[in-house]
């Protein structure tokens, strides 16, 4: 593509002597370079792409994206320079542009929020599917398209982005318009808001979940990551808001000409669910809208369900789906890969395992809120959990009270290290737990898991709470498979059947 067709379509202004350069690729990595390619300089954590502006050159980088404070009086003759205020953001237009900046053929709808962004988005990606609309899924468990999975994937082994990085999000986006999509939702981290990776797109719908403490190592404090979630609403027409939650009253405030809001706890607000049914089948309840009237239903349980599904039901309808439609979604969706995920065990086996993803303070709090409300007094209730390492800290001590204050048993164990020390980890959340309470600490999640299986008692509820959907482990030693239903089955036969 021609550098000046690239920058007509990304809206960057280019000098003209470097209008007829071609652009074979682009790249934000020195190493990924070759022949022809523009190379964007993004000042990271641990590294500033500036230092490697010789190596890609090397490579065959003919034209730079830079920060304005640049010196570019050393480069070689010919070398094209872009300088950016802004260098994520101008990359995020850049790789839009490449693929002739797809998302704008489609209505996107997007999720943010600390937990339930892949309930919420799975839940809007079923209602439309099954009322006969193409549309693509994009998120934390991969992305979607009409029923099949779309396999485009980072060449960094530990990469897992909530909301992929633009040289991926806006490939996705290229081939779901390829593949005629009309409507495409997409959960939205608040690090792809802060790193501008979602600048390019306008959003049909806009959905807040909630926000609790989470990603503040990154954040610095909860008046940052509120605001980083925000900037999503600055780009939407509509915006559905759960008003249950605090921050999403403010936000609501902030955006009223556009605000839809929610609630499962009054009925003060533009729409809520009234007449709630809870049990161990799912939920139910009586959705109240100025031009909806339904009877919701949906065999996930939880009281988080409600507001899930709410929202989900209010986007889907401002979409032009039908009451019916979206009823007989909901009705028939049974539950969402990793979220309170229950293993299928062998017969003949007298307790229950559930996995889920919960890995904040207030998710392991819901989650075990909602084991509690649907187990029978005769059920332990047995909780697995550790917390991620180079993570915010100082969410252990609190999921460690958490943990021992509502668990009748808790295994604290290792969850994604990554380069730190498993034993400082464990250590600070054994600072938040109750001394008295019913715990013991097995460092080894498999292990761990081992532990939890073999000392199953008849009609235990074992919880694994932090790893969800993932299939993998991350330590020192850097990444590697690690799935939990395989070791639940493993471990169930072993000590329950006889299969060693």
């Amino acid at each position: 593509m021609l550098f000046s067709e690239l920058c007509r379509l990304a809206k960057i202004k280019l000098d003209e002597r470097y209008s007829d350069i071609e652009i074979s690729g682009i790249s934000s990595d020195s190493r990924r370079v070759s022949d022809g390619y523009l190379y964007v300089c993004i000042k990271g954590a641990s590294f500033d792409g500036h230092d490697f502006i010789n190596s890609a050159i090397e490579r065959g980088a003919v034209a730079l994206v830079c920060d304005c404070d640049y010196d570019a009086s050393e480069l070689p003759d010919g070398i094209a320079v872009i300088y950016s205020h802004n260098t994520r953001k101008t990359m995020a237009y850049l790789f839009s542009a490449w693929y002739n900046n797809p998302q704008d053929t489609m209505k996107i709808i997007g999720v943010t929020g600390t937990n339930g962004k892949t309930t919420v988005s799975r839940m809007i990606y079923e209602i439309l599917y099954r009322s006969g609309r193409r549309v693509g899924l994009i998120g934390t468990v991969g992305s979607l398209y009409c029923g099949a999975k779309i396999d485009i994937r980072s060449e960094c082994e530990l990469s897992n982005l909530t909301t992929p990085d633009p040289e991926e999000l806006y490939k996705i986006f290229d081939v779901m318009k390829k593949s005629g999509a009309e409507y495409i939702v997409m959960e939205v981290s608040s690090h792809s808001l802060a790193y501008s990776k979602v600048s390019p797109i306008n959003f049909e719908v806009g959905i807040f979940t909630n926000l609790t403490p989470e990603h503040l190592d990154f954040h610095g404090d909860m008046e940052a990551y509120f605001q980083a979630k925000a900037r999503l609403f600055d780009k939407c027409k509509k915006a559905v808001i759960n008003c249950d939650n605090p921050y999403g009253v403010r936000l609501a405030g902030m955006y009223r000409d556009k605000a839809i809001t929610c609630s499962a706890q009054s009925g003060d607000t533009s729409v809520c669910a009234e007449q709630i049914v809870l049990d161990r089948h799912g939920i139910e309840y009586k959705l109240s809208h100025p031009r909806l009237r339904a009877r919701i239903i949906c065999a996930i349980p939880g009281a988080f369900t409600v507001m899930n599904s709410l929202e989900a039901t209010v986007c889907a309808y401002e979409l032009g789906v039908s009451a019916s439609d979206i009823k007989g979604a909901l009705a028939h969706l049974s539950g969402i890969e990793g979220r309170l995920e229950r293993v299928r065990l062998d017969k003949g086996l007298n307790f229950s395992v559930y996995i889920d993803y919960a890995h904040t303070p207030d998710a392991l709090e819901n989650l075990l809120r909602t084991a509690r409300g649907f187990s029978s007094r005769r059920q332990r209730i047995v909780l697995l959990f550790g917390c991620g390492g180079d993570r915010d800290r100082s969410k252990r001590a609190q999921m460690g009270r958490i943990a021992s204050s509502m668990a009748d048993f808790v295994i604290i164990t290792s969850d994604n290290s990554r380069s730190e020390n498993k034993t400082d980890i464990i250590c600070e959340i054994l600072s938040g737990v109750d001394k008295e309470s019913c715990f013991t600490v097995i460092e080894d999640r498999e292990d761990a898991i081992e532990y939890a299986i073999k000392n199953a008692k008849e009609n235990d509820l074992i919880l694994l709470a932090g790893k969800g959907h993932e299939n993998y482990e991350i330590d020192r030693s850097g990444k590697r498979y690690f799935c939990e239903r395989d070791l639940v089955l493993k471990y169930a036969r072993k000590y329950h059947l006889g299969d060693i």
